[in-house]
């Protein structure tokens, strides 16, 4: 077995033990992930204080919903970042957090996180995933990453690229069955 596919297992069995009460299953899920956690949610959110509190409520969440999680049907990786995206972008969309910055904070905010959304298809570390979006066009591998990573919403990357929204959510959606496709 694979580093990776260890890991897969290990990750499931820390879900399957949070689902039970049992709070090593937690332990086991920051061990394994709370590093990318806060990686992640520092790159979305630009704020550590931001970051911090989305991966506390992530952790809350995976805890609580952690009966809900199915392995037939996603990886536990996907399914506890999907959970801290989520919490992200959430933050993101609460206004009143942010209204405390001055214009060019925000801006330098928003142009931090495209960057970071940008940059961090060659800092991956998954070889498997990079491998798969390096198969993607670059104009669809930007949507996704500016969506998954950067926490952008389908209309923000459509005014990003100057596309149709529809071009924008037909990109994602179909970049994803590729990346599916690819990564099974």
């Amino acid at each position: 077995m694979t580093t990776n596919q260890t890991e897969a297992c290990e990750m499931t069995s820390a879900i399957a033990a949070c689902a039970r009460g049992e709070q090593t299953g937690l332990h086991r899920v920051i061990e394994l992930e709370g590093g990318r956690l806060m990686g992640i949610a520092k790159r979305m959110l630009q704020r550590r204080d931001l970051a911090e509190e989305a991966v506390q409520d992530a952790l809350v969440q995976i805890w609580r919903k952690a009966s809900q999680f199915r392995a037939g049907e996603g990886s536990a990786r996907g399914w506890v970042f999907a959970i801290l995206r989520n919490r992200c972008l959430n933050i993101l969309r609460d206004g009143g957090r942010l209204s405390t910055l001055d214009d060019a904070a925000l801006l330098a905010i928003q142009d931090g996180r495209q960057a970071a959304a940008l940059e961090s298809f060659d800092a991956l570390d998954e070889m498997a995933l990079k491998d798969c979006l390096a198969e993607l066009e670059p104009a669809p591998r930007r949507a996704i990453l500016l969506a998954y990573v950067g926490g952008y919403s389908h209309g923000e990357i459509a005014a990003l690229q100057s596309i149709p929204l529809g071009t924008c959510k037909s990109w994602i959606k179909r970049g994803l069955d590729a990346l599916r496709r690819c990564l099974s």
